[in-house]
């Protein structure tokens, strides 16, 4: 057994999993607050909160451990930090992990790492070309491209939620004209429910009930998704796509059944060729797992998957 941990920090909870690095067989879990804007002196609570699970695992295991750790915004090329995270999650910037937690530490965008959780073990195994897309209070995105992860040159490659899908309507927080965030993502469900629905889930119910209003909202949020998925397609070619997050959970078939008869008539296919529209395999724990992944990759400079 070679263990290793994966923590995943969100905005309302850290996730951790000892993982056998040797199997992808998770040993055990933890959940902990994430506390968010809460200091001891100048050290964000969440950096000790990870300290201490770290100590905890590393208790379990009897040995020092390396960890991979997954958060929201823009990751150093080298994995060092989060080099970019404005507005919430304080202290995340800059903040070296591998200097506070005296370990070997390899740090990477959470979408990122959900994806790459999902080639290890998951939905995206054994491919070579996929994208995820996570339906929550926004959209996530993370793009798997001849067997290596997409970052780009400042680690923004994957933000598939700030594509355009209306040139003509309101711009979005990263100033894309009508973007699939704003069309399906959990923030604008207010406006495009016409204050009807608290959440998506609430409009959801209101579909199953089959009232008409919920019906229609609900249907051009999924055929902006539909359309979004083949422009993409068409760009990056993928075996599989990935749908994962809260919206995607909750939805299941009112979601899947929808998108793949939209998609029927939005996708090109030459000679036959479909994309297979799955959703995600491994929930809460994906960005555990794509974090060790990826210390794995960092440790060897490989970003195969084939391991």
């Amino acid at each position: 057994m070679k263990p290793a941990i994966g923590i995943d920090l969100g905005g309302t909870n850290i996730k951790a999993a000892l993982v056998d690095t040797q199997t992808t067989e998770t040993l055990a879990t933890m959940s902990k607050p994430t506390r968010d804007g809460d200091f001891e002196g100048s050290t964000p609570r969440f950096a000790i909160t990870v300290r201490e699970i770290v100590e905890a695992f590393e208790a379990r295991v009897g040995q020092k451990l390396s960890v991979g750790l997954s958060a929201p915004g823009l990751a150093t090329p080298k994995g060092t930090c989060i080099d970019w995270m404005p507005g919430r999650m304080h202290g995340l910037e800059k903040f070296v992990w591998a200097d506070f937690l005296q370990r070997p530490c390899h740090v990477l965008n959470d979408a990122h790492a959900a994806l790459l959780g999902e080639v290890w073990a998951g939905a995206a195994k054994g491919t070579q070309d996929a994208f995820m897309l996570t339906l929550g209070t926004g959209v996530g995105g993370a793009i798997w491209g001849g067997g290596r992860l997409l970052k780009g040159k400042i680690g923004r490659a994957g933000h598939l939620g700030h594509v355009s899908t209306d040139v003509n309507a309101a711009c979005d927080l990263f100033g894309t004209p009508g973007s699939l965030e704003a069309a399906i993502g959990n923030q604008t469900i207010a406006a495009r429910g016409e204050g009807r629905y608290a959440t998506t889930l609430d409009l959801l119910a209101a579909y199953a009930a089959g009232d008409a209003h919920a019906e229609r909202v609900w249907l051009e949020s999924v055929r902006h998704l539909a359309a979004a998925i083949a422009s993409l397609i068409n760009v990056l070619d993928p075996e599989v796509i990935i749908i994962g997050g809260g919206i995607a959970v909750g939805a299941g078939e009112r979601l899947f059944g929808p998108l793949q008869r939209m998609l029927d008539g939005f996708e090109w296919r030459p000679g036959g060729q479909q994309a297979r529209i799955v959703p995600a395999a491994l929930g809460d724990s994906a960005g555990c797992l794509g974090a060790v992944f990826q210390l794995l990759n960092d440790a060897t400079d490989t970003s195969s998957a084939r391991r």
